[in-house]
């Protein structure tokens, strides 16, 4: 069956204004395992704005619909799905890299496997921020790096999407926790979110209030979401075994190298790995990790922030406010009541 409905689609890549608002074509089938959720919020991620500015991974030739978040209300259920019902609510991270539809749209067909359902006490707002930032701080804190009790660590950015998440995911994990942020409300924010030590990294100089927080000590974790400048920069304060993540792609050890002479482990982490290859086993994790996550939302021991909402027709607005790069905590769009 194919019906219509209004999405946002990239036609070219671009700005913000390359986003439009238009009927496209969905087709359902179902007489598998997928699921048609009416989408009621999508987040955006700077996923988002980089694969607006370049082009999707996957092009296809199609309509291409960004978007990775979404909640929303579930409409029908394929012919072999067991385990969701039509009317739940659920969250999902599925979409938006090309070659299908992202949650920019009214409408997404989504593997049953990569469905959450959504406790009564979660909101959709907050169901649809969770699922990116939550698998990214999850995979590079806890798989990965097996931060533990009681060690070091120090988040960068601690006050966005990801940054905000992985500083309670590690304060949840009873590390001693450390966090940079640019302005004095989001030094406020990382506090009330767990990190012992903020580090106002305009006022004052990172690497020495880390090595001082440490008392040389050094950091056994550090999660970079900057790029290669703070990455390198982040390689002197790490402890002889340290483990280093980075979102950024990694680009090489210090003139010094201080990675290779301390033994640093160096874990990439991209979070969309699983969705590009068709990494079926990893995609399920991803979603077990959503429903983990929503349990501790549901339960008070999470938080997620939002930055600031959006009308679906105010897509190319937030954009904007993506670009800008001052939000704290996530962007999020309405896409239905």
């Amino acid at each position: 069956m194919t019906r219509k409905m209004k999405a946002a689609v990239l036609a070219a890549p671009g700005g913000p204004e390359a986003l439009e608002i238009r009927d496209v074509d969905l087709t359902w089938r179902a007489a598998n395992r997928d699921v048609l959720v009416r989408l009621k919020v999508a987040a955006l991620n700077p996923a988002d704005g980089y694969f607006r500015a370049f082009g999707p991974y996957v092009d296809e030739g199609g309509p291409c619909i960004l978007g990775h978040d979404g909640s929303g209300i579930v409409e029908a259920v394929g012919a072999d799905v067991t385990s969701i019902e039509p009317g739940q609510r659920v969250c999902f991270c599925n979409g938006g890299i090309g070659g299908g539809y992202g949650t920019y749209a009214e409408f997404a067909v989504v593997p049953e496997s990569q469905l959450a359902v959504i406790p009564d006490s979660v909101d959709d707002v907050t169901a649809a921020a969770l699922p990116l930032v939550l698998i990214t701080g999850w995979e590079s804190l806890y798989d990965r790096a097996r931060l533990e009790a009681g060690e070091f660590v120090l988040i960068h950015a601690g006050a966005g999407g990801t940054g905000h998440i992985a500083v309670q995911l590690a304060a949840l994990k009873g590390a001693r926790v450390a966090a940079t942020a640019s302005t004095d409300d989001k030094v406020e924010l990382v506090q009330q979110l767990g990190a012992e030590r903020a580090i106002a990294y305009r006022d004052e100089d990172f690497t020495e209030a880390a090595n001082d927080w440490t008392a040389g000590q050094g950091l056994a974790v550090a999660l970079d979401n900057l790029g290669p400048e703070v990455f390198r920069e982040t390689i002197p304060l790490m402890a002889p075994y340290g483990r280093l993540v980075t979102l950024m792609g990694t680009p090489g050890d210090d003139e010094e190298e201080t990675a290779y002479v301390n033994n640093l482990t160096i874990h990439n982490v991209m979070m969309l790995t699983p969705m590009l290859l068709g990494l079926q086993p990893r995609l399920e994790q991803q979603a077990e990790i959503i429903r983990q996550g929503l349990e501790l939302v549901a339960a008070g021991k999470l938080r997620v922030v939002i930055d600031s909402r959006f009308e679906f027709d105010g897509i190319v607005a937030a954009h904007q406010r993506l670009d800008a790069g001052k939000a704290a905590g996530k962007i999020v769009v309405s896409i239905s009541d």
